[in-house]
């Protein structure tokens, strides 16, 4: 969340690293200069899967701020790759309304590997949150809705394990084909793409939900029953940290059948736009500076394919 801190020491020291990477101005633009410069005084450079005692963040950077109301609960999924305990993805799942309130996860040098195709595991109850408190195959195909992943099958293909884990039920929203097959699968085909660019030293940090939290933006509700409510808006939070430097976007997309845009860049926007729509606090375990700078704007001319 953005907390608009800015203290006079802390734009001299802007000003000063900018004239001492003023050579460096061609390689980044705009705010990208000074972010940069403010990475390389933080040191920050992550290189295990799970690994966040770093000098960047103070936990688990791809994580939001939990609500921890009375119906929620936080689940983390985790695989066994190659010897090692690896995240698969998190979610604060709100019971009432059987729904995600959102998915967090990684790309990183082992989590984007493709090593397997997408499961044939038909779809299935979550194993750690009671079956009560999930939707079933009936909520989804005749009453006009697909089953959508929010941490996509492509998302997560480094396993068959953690491509079978994409498939629990609390990992589904209905959403209308057109828009499941359509823009949003755009959207994270661009995601994935950025994802697996990723080197040794390279993560993106990826949220996605479907807004479930707010009465009007809710599209309906499946059979009339509140408890099972369909999202009117979808939207991913992105931070992309690239060797030293970082960034970060978002996008927010109107569940529809007929889309405002075939073009991604029609719906970006700031992190703390995406907060202030939501009401989530992205990526809160980022230290405060490098927090307020990345959430404050955004350049889509740093995300290639999106012009």
């Amino acid at each position: 969340m953005h907390r608009a801190l800015r203290h006079t020491s802390f734009h001299l020291l802007m000003i000063n690293y900018n004239l001492m990477f003023r050579k460096k101005e061609m390689k980044y633009r705009g705010i990208n200069v000074w972010v940069a410069c403010l990475c390389l005084l933080l040191a920050a450079c992550d290189k295990d899967e799970n690994n966040n005692s770093n000098n960047f963040a103070t936990g688990i950077v791809e994580l939001p701020a939990l609500r921890n109301g009375a119906n929620d609960v936080f689940v983390t999924h985790y695989t066994t790759f190659n010897g090692q305990k690896v995240t698969s993805f998190s979610m604060e799942y709100d019971k009432s309304k059987k729904h995600s309130r959102w998915i967090a996860f990684r790309f990183g040098n082992q989590t984007k590997q493709q090593n397997v195709s997408r499961s044939d595991e038909p779809f299935d109850a979550d194993p750690a949150i009671g079956s009560q408190y999930q939707r079933v195959q009936a909520d989804f195909g005749k009453q006009g809705y697909d089953r959508g992943h929010l941490c996509a099958s492509a998302d997560r293909l480094y396993s068959r394990e953690v491509n079978e884990q994409t498939f629990y039920y609390t990992n589904m929203s209905p959403q209308r084909n057109k828009f499941n097959t359509g823009i949003w699968l755009t959207l994270e085909g661009q995601v994935q793409s950025w994802g697996r660019s990723c080197t040794a030293s390279d993560t993106l940090y990826v949220v996605k939900g479907g807004t479930i939290d707010k009465e009007d933006q809710i599209r309906g509700y499946i059979s009339n029953d509140r408890s099972k409510p369909i999202p009117r808006y979808y939207y991913m939070a992105l931070l992309f940290k690239k060797g030293d430097s970082f960034k970060a976007i978002a996008f927010w997309m109107e569940h529809t059948d007929t889309p405002k845009s075939t073009k991604l860049v029609d719906y970006a926007l700031s992190i703390d736009e995406l907060e202030k729509k939501t009401g989530i606090d992205f990526f809160p375990n980022l230290n405060d500076n490098l927090e307020n700078a990345l959430e404050a704007t955004y350049s889509t001319k740093a995300w290639p394919g999106l012009e």
